[in-house]
């Protein structure tokens, strides 16, 4: 079995709570035994297996070959993965496997059994909606819980009881407090993309979480870097943990193609819509550094006749799902976004991702590239960078431990003159007439004054 191999992996265990790693011979073996593992080898239900089936997956991929066996037999487990290799499935999968097991035994008892904690309300939904697709008929009852919405229909679906809890730090600790969550029999906690965690000040929400969790548990903790602090957390968390890791640290996927373009300032709107007039790609998630930009950028693609919207933090949940879907079904042609709005976008087939602003950190970059490329798919990841950017390349460079392509035959290198592109006809028609007084007709007194 690949555990045999995995135990190859060497492992210093200097205490329960103090854990060191590094990826050998055995990371490669368990690596090569994926490649001839089918989902039916492992040992999951008929239910399970049927529900595997009817989602086409018949092939693991090497984090979920390696964490699901893991996962099963109850151990604790460091996930290390960069976005788009099946991370949600490598866990959620054997989750749901050992609650059918578990179930009906004396140690079940009222409550929240599993409970998985995600930065971002996107991702949470998503995750959800994979439990859900993958326990069908197993009648384990799952929702998602998250802030920025009113909680009257999150608190009707707890009280009706629910086994697997899916939630962001935020709202989880306001509905523990207000006594709707209940987690004494809690079984599982899974805490995904723990970077992202950690990035957006979550850590002490994260801490609230696990001093109200029972410390008799499996821990699964998934990150796609590990940074000191991350391995720090999970030291605290986890006892006598398996490593699991698909790719060197902070690596990109081999299924992307990335692509540097040097161009000023002033220019990026002018190359971006140049960018765009190729047929050939169909959508592009475009990435912004804060709310304000991304707003802005879509208003110009608009007003220059691309189809785009923006999500971020500021936009209300409904606002940010409703452009999500137009995105995967094509009804826009770019979705800009900020980081914190875009993590756990899962569109199949995303062919590229435009970085307009490069990230100040590199992880970033990482996590941004990683929307396109999954699931063996092909993408290209474009990144475009002014003179004062220049020093993020350069730690991107080092993070990735490579040198990204230049294109240089591009019609707005540096110090080229500034373009402006003009807005359609239709958009300026659009605007003006959105822009006209309305009549002071039947407003009586106050509308004439």
């Amino acid at each position: 079995m690949i555990l045999k191999y995995l135990l190859a992996t060497k492992l210093q265990v200097n205490s329960a709570k103090n854990v060191r790693f590094s990826l050998s011979e055995g990371y490669t073996r368990a690596r090569k035994f994926h490649l001839h593992m089918q989902f039916d080898q492992l040992k999951l239900s008929d239910t399970l297996q049927k529900a595997i089936k009817a989602k086409g997956y018949t092939t693991p991929t090497p984090i979920q070959a390696q964490a699901i066996p893991t996962i099963l037999e109850g151990r604790d487990l460091m996930g290390c993965a960069q976005t788009g290799t099946g991370k949600t499935a490598a866990f959620a999968i054997p989750t749901l496997e050992r609650l059918n097991q578990a179930r009906g035994t004396g140690d079940w008892g009222p409550g929240v059994k599993a409970l998985i904690v995600t930065p971002t309300r996107e991702l949470a939904i998503q995750i959800d909606e994979s439990f859900t697709a993958y326990g069908k008929g197993l009648n384990l009852k799952n929702t998602v819980i998250f802030g920025g919405v009113k909680q009257h229909w999150q608190v009707k679906k707890l009280k009706e009881g629910v086994d697997i809890l899916v939630a962001t730090p935020g709202r989880l600790n306001d509905l523990i407090n207000q006594g709707y969550v209940k987690l004494d029999n809690l079984k599982i906690f899974t805490l995904d993309e723990a970077d992202r965690m950690l990035d957006m000040g979550f850590i002490h929400d994260v801490k609230k979480i696990i001093a109200k969790i029972p410390k008799k548990r499996q821990t699964l903790f998934f990150s796609a870097t590990m940074p000191d602090a991350i391995i720090g957390l999970a030291n605290s968390l986890l006892t006598n943990p398996k490593k699991v890791e698909v790719a060197p640290v902070s690596s990109t996927a081999d299924t992307v193609e990335q692509k540097l373009y040097y161009v000023d300032r002033d220019n990026k709107r002018a190359l971006l819509h140049h960018v765009l007039q190729d047929p050939a790609i169909p959508t592009a998630l475009v990435f912004t550094r804060t709310k304000y930009g991304a707003d802005k950028l879509a208003r110009f693609l608009s007003s220059a006749g691309v189809k785009a919207e923006a999500i971020h933090g500021n936009k209300s949940q409904n606002a940010r799902q409703a452009s999500l879907q137009k995105f995967k079904d094509q009804k826009i042609r770019v979705l800009v976004a900020t980081d914190i709005a875009a993590r756990g976008i899962d569109i199949n087939e995303l062919s590229h991702v435009i970085n307009f602003e490069i990230p100040n950190e590199p992880e970033t970059y990482v996590h941004r590239i990683g929307r396109t490329g999954r699931a063996k798919q092909s993408g290209i990841a474009m990144s475009f960078s002014d003179r004062e950017e220049k020093k993020h390349v350069a730690a991107i460079h080092k993070l990735i431990n490579k040198q990204i392509p230049t294109v240089n035959d591009h019609p707005f290198p540096m110090g080229s003159m500034v373009v402006e592109i003009p807005a359609t006809k239709e958009f300026l028609a659009k605007a003006n007439h959105s822009a006209k007084p309305r009549s002071n007709r039947f407003r009586g007194n106050r509308g004439r004054r």
